[in-house]
């Protein structure tokens, strides 16, 4: 059983420990992580809501993990010990997957794993940890960096986000969505933390009216779209609707309608036998080169090496399956 050691600390909000405790935990995965709360000095420890946690592992449970999360920390000013570092270098090494929320991503890029590599943290913290770490390529404005044996995210709810994408890369787009659906939350969100940062005025009318028209656009994607035409749909002219349009989105609607088809392409590649062809047209890309294209971009891998390697994540369904059974 692949075993998810999650750091806590005297202070630490219960809201940031209990995100990867849900999604690793969540019984939608039927037991598939072991979870492991570990500490610097293991037993009791505060909380920033007045109650106390009672912590049993201490570092050495980053050693045995397959996946080490740094859910958040005391404060973007505050320094990791070197005794927590070196225990990040040593479980990076040995080949854990590193995952650092919120501030937690301080902790992640002073143990050095983030030198020459992109992350993202809470964008409140944005200008002290590019003053910390000069030496990492800081993108405030994504919800998380995947480095592949790194990841980090942004600040609160962005961090079930990462650990969604998580799940979702290690055993796939369905057990991604049974943990969102047991959770009530999407599966995958589009657009970055601008629409958190900045907020419109409210005008919930007009607020539907694009909502409505988002997910006709997401259920009609074989079709063609631009920006006035769904701004006609949405009964806004089109300075308008592409003003809301970012605020809600904090992307543009051309890269919006893209994300949407390469999201609809990754499901239709991970659960269906189609021809290239065929989920290149349902998807909106009209061509098979359209797709590819799209994919060597954005994913830097073709569809067919991407079915290829998701296909390869149906030996962890049975071991879901026998865990269910016992």
């Amino acid at each position: 059983m692949p075993s998810v050691a999650i750091l806590a600390f005297d202070g630490i909000s219960p809201f940031h420990l209990s995100v990867p405790c849900a999604v690793f935990g969540s019984s939608a995965l039927e037991g598939y992580f072991e979870l492991l709360i570990c500490a610097e000095s293991p037993g009791a420890l505060t909380t920033s809501a007045g109650f106390g946690l009672h912590v049993h592992h201490g570092l050495e449970a980053l050693l045995q993990a397959d996946v080490v999360v740094v859910p958040s920390w005391c404060s973007p000013q505050a320094e990791a010990s070197a005794d927590l570092s070196a225990a990040l270098r040593a479980a990076h090494a040995k080949g854990a997957q590193i995952i650092g929320l919120c501030i937690g991503s301080f902790v992640v890029a002073q143990a050095g794993l983030l030198d020459a590599r992109r992350a993202s943290t809470h964008w409140r913290a944005a200008e002290v940890f590019a003053q910390r770490f000069p030496h990492v390529a800081l993108d405030a404005n994504v919800l998380y960096v995947d480095e592949g044996d790194v990841m980090t995210s942004a600040g609160t709810a962005a961090g079930i986000d990462c650990c969604l994408h998580f799940v979702r890369k290690r055993l796939g787009a369905e057990a991604a969505a049974r943990v969102a659906r047991h959770l009530v939350v999407p599966p995958h969100r589009q657009g970055g933390q601008a629409q958190y940062i900045e907020q419109p005025i409210a005008d919930n009318a007009r607020d539907d009216r694009l909502a409505d028209t988002l997910a006709w656009a997401r259920a009609h994607l074989d079709q063609a779209h631009t920006i006035d035409s769904l701004a006609a749909r949405a009964l806004m002219s089109r300075r308008t609707f592409t003003r809301r349009f970012h605020a809600s989105t904090g992307t543009t609607v051309n890269r919006w309608i893209t994300e949407q088809r390469l999201g609809a392409a990754q499901r239709l590649l991970e659960s269906s036998d189609l021809p290239i062809d065929q989920v290149a047209a349902r998807a909106g890309f009209g061509s098979a080169v359209s797709l590819r294209q799209h994919f060597v971009r954005t994913l830097q891998t073709s569809p067919l090496a991407y079915r290829r390697a998701f296909k390869g994540r149906d030996e962890a369904r049975p071991v879901l399956a026998a865990t269910a059974a016992r």
